[in-house]
């Protein structure tokens, strides 16, 4: 009995050896980390202070413009625009022609010699011969008015040559002015 005994003993010692044993209790399940995120230097920002504007200078009222001259010159007693004043002209036909809404009122003038009737018909003719310019680069003819002062608004008060030269002009003058 005896080995019976020791043999059952041996059995159980043998089928408790190859049993699954209980784990001891495991810690509770940490929380998922939080993904790695590599970080990259930071863009620049942007400056956000306000700049101020430089106002854009009106090509009318700009010294370096040739559209600030407003007097195109004429020989005497002549109404045909000269070739040195061309440009002039052209450079504000081509700016009528771009800005629709703006006008001008060209008055021609005369120095005093001649009568003043001769005087007031040579300034018409010198505004009639620049406002036919500015039509010819593009100006609308609903943007000009062609007046003559004759000889009664003179630039330069002068007798001589140079204040006569002065004085026969057409000026061009835009509306708002």
């Amino acid at each position: 009995m005896m080995k019976k005994t020791l043999a059952s003993l041996t059995v159980l010692g043998l089928l408790s050896a190859c049993a699954s044993t209980p784990s001891a209790p495991t810690a509770p399940a940490a929380e998922p980390a939080a993904p790695v995120v590599e970080s990259k230097p930071a863009a620049p920002v942007a400056d956000t202070t306000i700049q101020p504007v430089k106002p854009q200078l009106d090509p009318l009222k700009d010294p370096a413009n040739v559209l600030s001259k407003r007097g195109v010159y004429f020989d005497f007693d002549k109404y045909d625009v000269r070739a040195d004043q061309a440009a002039l002209v052209e450079a504000h036909g081509r700016y009528l022609a771009a800005n629709p809404s703006r006008s001008v009122r060209l008055e021609g003038n005369a120095d005093e010699r001649g009568s003043r009737e001769y005087n007031l018909a040579l300034g018409q003719k010198r505004a009639e011969a620049v406002r036919q310019a500015l039509g010819a680069v593009g100006a609308k003819e609903s943007q000009i008015e062609a007046v003559s002062n004759g000889e009664e608004k003179p630039r330069a008060t002068g007798r001589d040559e140079a204040s006569y030269a002065e004085n026969r002009r057409a000026d061009v003058i835009y509306n708002g002015e």
